[in-house]
């Protein structure tokens, strides 16, 4: 195990509109907030995108088993900013849904908002 302590600094609250992508937008917040490490949570609906939902085997180093969602699913999640040989880096793991279909996984690649996220 390895830990290190903080403190509670800035706060921010992030609306993320239609149309951009969930990811891209965050990153670059980050980035001009120059936030180097940090927790985010996440609520809203999703156009689509794509989420890995585990492996494909259990061996090292994996290989992503990747899902596409589009259309329109519900979305909550959390992110971990921890800082990174050159930028801060975001891990992302939601679950999104639509009628009685869920996956829950790793964002990754795109995941564009559908009316709002609130973050």
């Amino acid at each position: 195990m390895q830990y290190t302590e903080g403190k509670l600094g800035r706060v921010f609250q992030v609306r993320i509109d239609d149309g951009e992508d969930l990811l891209d937008t965050l990153q670059v917040f980050v980035r001009e907030k120059e936030i180097r490490c940090g927790f985010v949570q996440f609520i809203g609906a999703l156009k689509g995108g794509r989420i890995v939902t585990g492996p494909k085997k259990l061996v090292l180093p994996p290989d992503p088993s990747f899902e596409t969602y589009q259309n329109g699913w519900e979305v909550f999640g959390y992110a971990s900013i921890t800082p990174g040989p050159e930028r801060a880096h975001l891990h992302y793991h939601a679950s999104v849904g639509k009628n009685r279909e869920v996956m829950t996984g790793c964002l990754r690649e795109q995941a564009t908002v559908y009316i709002i996220v609130e973050v």
